[in-house]
């Protein structure tokens, strides 16, 4: 286009963006949490799955449609089903709805759309490869999916059990420049080396913050690199405009329009009726999917991703963009269009649908409570060894039978097994890849530097080799399964295929390093395992390997249990009513700064209760009514949505402005004023004098015969002719000086006085 510049290094600004990509994905790793997910319940898992797939399919059929190949309406698709929650939060901050009920539920929704759409990206960047690849396509996406589950655990394990320990070592000395180096250091580290396994930059990124979240220092951690996210997500989203070609949007209006109602018409159909289903009412269910229909940073991502594999047409890029330009302009009212809606449908339903999409219950929330609670449970140690997941949830259950004892023993030992196993491989692959060519210069022989490499190599795997044979093996599961031929039998093979799999590992390390044939390195291998298997060092260090890794864990949860109690199931009772907790944040200027509850009286005049007060890191829970708010707290406030509306309004409007918001000048000076025998003040005191609670002046002292200033006391008698040092702004020094001198004001030359 004439008159338009151009973009000279487009490399330059995709690193720019990547960059940007790289800490929006770290920030949203930092607030991720397993366990948050699962005190969520199964109502926004339900509505954001069939939310997904919905408009994964309303996206994949309008390219079909337009005539798009099979991978631009494949990524269109996984483009619309994403919602940008920055944008969201932003329009529902403006209209002042974010303590509203159903708010709460489209940021759940959101969390889980965000979290779901790392494994979109994943699974897109691997149907990509494979297709793209000559042969083998299923055989290399199931060989893609294995090295990424691999990949997930080792660095998730290694890192919850490396990360916080250090963390917890180097408290003292790190202050918040180092955290906030060192975490980035963290960050930037695990990307490269997601890269070079083949996986996306903003993988490496979420992994890394999902590991930090689960340290104690999550918070102030994200508080520190939250700016550094805000920079360069500016800088992100100004690379995505930069790299628009403006003729590609004026040739492609007809597919933006008509993406963009599809957007619009396929999230308010589809994403209702997924929130009803889900066990929402109709009302709310409308204003949740009538939030979500707009797209941002996520599917900018998407839109990359394609483009780098080069699997999408030039045009998708620059449509993505324009579609969201438009959804966001359109959201707020969008927003507001939804109880319109609602009321416009209400009218033409029966009274038995209304009754059907009545808020009601979903009967796996209490399940889901459970076993959080239980897996909560079980990651603490108890006695001599760590209580297993499995025997938890086997004690949960009065009676065992047979298929389910053996379904809970293989569920038990088979992720356990799966984790040992990847750790012991890596080492046994860093240990030949890095320090075996290392010692093997050692002389006199090269089988000097295999010898210690192998017993070193043994030596480190050695605790991670005896819990795949020995754990689980005197659970509740397994002792119901001893009890029956079959159960003795399905125990027999299990515990043989697992010492298998032991001794093979050891048997490979024999292999690779000595000369013997295998025959001799078979009967060894399965020595060194018994050898392993029944010491007791062994047994040690397993144990206090697998304690500190449940204690990295938990460690977050168990502060948050020593600041606060559980909410969970109160918090369950109340939605069902209507009624909901809102966290709100006293303003730095408030009127209501130092009053106490009682005082303010928040249940008569706005209708809800204030049940805690959260003050930097102290929590107070049920406060008093003698108890005093300050600017900076966070209020947990329960009531409706029309009652948290008011409140917060309030909230807002009850602040002290500061003054220089009217315009004048309300700089301080310094007036030296002579009282006179014809003012009608004096003489009085100073506190009677009126200077201070009248005039909004201070009186610095009095100058006496010699030219010092004596500091004056409330007490003192003021007299005329005295030589006054009075402090206060301009117009109202003057108006002093007028009562003073009992005439007009004059003008006074400042002066400074000498104090003795």
């Amino acid at each position: 286009m004439p008159y338009m510049p151009s973009v000279q290094d487009h490399g330059n600004i995709e690193v720019w963006s990547e960059i940007g990509v790289i800490f929006l994905m770290f920030v949203l790793g930092l607030e991720f949490s397993l366990k948050k997910i699962a005190s969520m319940g199964m109502r926004p898992v339900v509505a954001t799955s069939l939310t997904m797939i919905s408009m994964i399919g309303v996206g994949a059929t309008m390219g079909q449609l337009m005539g798009w190949s099979n991978f631009d309406s494949l990524f269109l698709g996984g483009i619309l089903s994403i919602s940008s929650t920055t944008i969201i939060y932003k329009a529902l901050d403006d209209l002042g709805w974010l303590s509203r009920r159903f708010a709460q539920e489209v940021f759940s929704v959101l969390i889980l759309e965000d979290i779901l759409g790392i494994l979109l990206m994943i699974l897109l960047s691997t149907v990509a490869a494979t297709t793209n690849a000559a042969t083998g396509g299923g055989s290399s996406l199931l060989t893609s999916l294995t090295s990424l589950a691999v990949f997930l655990v080792l660095w998730f394990v290694v890192g919850i059990y490396v990360v916080p320990y250090f963390l917890k070592k180097n408290r003292k000395i790190i202050n918040s420049e180092i955290l906030l180096v060192v975490s980035i250091g963290l960050c930037f580290g695990l990307v490269v080396l997601a890269a070079q396994a083949g996986f996306s930059a903003a993988f490496g990124a979420f992994v890394m913050g999902s590991i930090l979240a689960e340290t104690i220092e999550a918070e102030r951690i994200e508080k520190l690199v939250n700016p550094v996210r805000d920079l360069f997500g500016a800088v992100f989203f100004v690379s995505v405009g930069m790299l628009v070609d403006p003729a590609v949007l004026a040739a492609y209006w007809l597919p933006i329009v008509l993406i963009s109602l599809a957007l619009f018409v396929g999230m308010a159909f589809f994403g209702t009726l997924s929130f009803v289903i889900a066990g929402h009412p109709l009302q709310r269910a409308m204003q949740c999917s009538f939030s979500l229909t707009q797209i941002g940073e996520f599917s900018f991502i998407i839109a990359t991703l394609g483009q780098s594999l080069g699997v999408t047409s030039s045009h998708l890029y620059p449509i993505v963009v324009a579609v969201s330009i438009v959804t966001t302009f359109l959201a707020p009212y969008i927003i507001r269009s939804a109880q319109p809606a609602y009321l416009f449908i209400e009218r033409f339903l029966p009274e038995a649908w209304q009754a059907r999409t009545a808020d009601r219950p979903v009967a796996e929330d209490s399940a889901i409570a459970s076993i959080a609670a239980t897996t909560s449970a079980a990651l603490t140690p108890e006695g001599d060894a760590v209580t297993p997941v499995g025997e938890a949830i086997v004690a949960a259950a009065p009676t065992l039978t047979m298929g389910k004892a053996a379904l809970t023993f293989v569920r038990a030992i088979f992720l356990q097994t799966l984790v040992y196993t990847i750790l012991s491989a890596t080492i046994i692959g860093l240990s030949f890849s890095a320090f075996l060519p290392v010692l093997r210069h050692i002389p006199p022989t090269h089988f000097v530097g295999n010898a210690l490499a192998g017993l070193g190599t043994l030596f480190v795997i050695a605790p991670l080799l005896r819990p795949i044979v020995a754990r689980k093996n005197r659970s509740r599961a397994a002792q119901v399964l001893r009890t029956s031929l079959w159960g003795r039998n399905f125990f027999g093979i299990v515990y043989v295929l697992r010492w298998a799999l032991a001794t093979y590992l050891v048997f490979y390390v024999l292999e690779y390093l000595s000369p013997f044939a295998w025959y001799y390195h078979l009967p060894l291998a399965f020595g060194i395992m018994m050898l392993v298997a029944n010491s007791r060092w062994v047994k040690y260090q397993s144990i206090k390997a697998e304690r500190r890794f449940a204690h990295n864990l938990r460690q977050r949860e168990v502060v948050a249990q020593q600041k606060s109690s559980k909410e969970y199931g109160f918090a369950r009772r109340l939605s069902a009513r209507d009624v909901h907790f809102a966290r709100l944040v006293v303003p730095p200027l408030s009127q209501w700064a130092g009053r106490s509850l009682a005082n303010l009286d928040f249940s008569s005049n706005d209708g809800v209760m204030v049940a805690a007060i959260i003050r930097q890191d102290m929590r107070i829970n049920a406060p008093d009514g003698h108890m005093c708010i300050f600017p900076g707290d966070e209020l947990e406030v329960i009531g409706d949505d029309t009652s948290l509306d008011t409140f917060a309004q309030r909230m807002a409007i009850e602040v002290e402005y500061l003054i220089e918001d009217d315009g004048r000048d309300h700089s301080l000076h310094l007036r030296r004023i002579v009282a006179r025998s014809t003012s009608t003040l004096l003489p009085c005191t100073v506190a009677e004098s009126g200077i201070r609670d009248v005039h909004r002046c201070m009186l610095v002292g009095v100058e006496d015969d010699s030219g010092s200033v004596e500091l004056a006391e409330a007490s003192r008698v003021l007299h005329p002719h005295d030589v006054l040092w009075v402090v206060g702004e301009e117009r109202q020094l003057r108006a002093l000086e007028a009562s003073l001198k009992g005439g007009a004001p004059t003008q006074t030359k400042h002066t400074t006085p000498s104090n003795s």
